[in-house]
């Protein structure tokens, strides 16, 4: 789903406790034992387990971010 406004998307990530900001980066994380094999694994320090972590950046069209997410 593509989203075309900056307010639009903060609703979106406030709305999501799986999604953050990373600048005007969004993170989506999940904690998934095959983080620690995967490509997109990072290890969360808070909670001392392995997450899955998708970036969805920014592009000239918004942001491209996947239908289950919006909610």
């Amino acid at each position: 789903m593509q989203i075309t406004s900056l307010e639009q998307m903060e609703q979106i990530v406030k709305s999501n406790k799986s999604l953050r900001w990373d600048g005007w980066t969004v993170l989506n994380s999940f904690p998934s034992e095959k983080g620690y094999t995967s490509k997109q694994g990072v290890f969360n320090r808070k909670t001392g387990r392995w997450h899955i972590e998708n970036r969805y950046e920014p592009t000239a069209a918004g942001w491209n971010i996947p239908q289950k997410l919006v909610g």
